[in-house]
């Protein structure tokens, strides 16, 4: 099963697309990806249900979140009611070790995204402020990432042994599933997505 893994909507402030309009460009491009994960900036979108839409076009849609911490932005996936209590999530400077701990503790998993970029990316901090420890997962393609970016990324998840993603930081249509994550089993909801993540079998891609 192939899912893009990192997607805004206009539910993101900087973000250009419907989320009906990324079904209709997967649907009309023939796209060979089973579904994406809206991970909305500093937020978690509880106003929009999807289901429609996903039974309309055949398409799974997930919704996470990407927080901002001092050693760079990370994607949150499983978040609950547990985790929108424990820290801010609009706070651009919330420690990425808390993010990470708070995140397992409520059941969620937490995964530095495009880790290679300056300074929203955790590969440079990781040099000038120290590790960090439980991170365990992180994105390796990065559909919005610039020349050396990626690389980059992919080099720190060698050296330290991370499980590696994919996903396309879509924040236009057309750009939706140039990165994704292929996984060994079918996911049909966010806790098998979080299953999925736990057990390790998955890749990062270029659909």
């Amino acid at each position: 099963m192939i899912l893009d893994l990192h997607t805004h909507s206009i539910a993101s402030d900087d973000g250009r697309a419907k989320v009906v309009n990324y079904c209709q460009w997967i649907q009309k491009k023939s796209l060979p990806i089973d579904g994406f994960v809206l991970t909305e900036h500093r937020q978690f979108d509880d106003a929009n249900d999807y289901r429609a839409l996903e039974d309309q076009f055949g398409i799974l849609i997930l919704k996470a979140s990407e927080v901002e911490t001092e050693y760079g932005h990370v994607l949150v996936f499983g978040v609950n009611e547990d985790l929108k209590a424990s820290f801010d999530f609009a706070d651009i400077r919330n420690p990425l070790a808390m993010v990470i701990e708070e995140a397992k503790r409520c059941g969620a998993v937490a995964v530095p995204c495009h880790p290679g970029r300056p300074k929203v990316g955790m590969c440079a901090h990781w040099e000038t402020k120290g590790a960090v420890d439980g991170v365990e997962i992180v994105e390796t393609l990065n559909g919005g990432s610039r020349e050396g970016e990626n690389e980059e990324a992919l080099a720190y998840a060698e050296r330290f042994g991370w499980k590696k993603i994919g996903g396309s930081d879509s924040h236009i249509v057309s750009h939706i599933g140039r990165c994704a994550t292929k996984f060994e089993d079918e996911i049909r909801d966010m806790d098998g997505l979080i299953t999925a993540l736990n057990d390790g079998i998955f890749e990062a891609i270029l659909p």
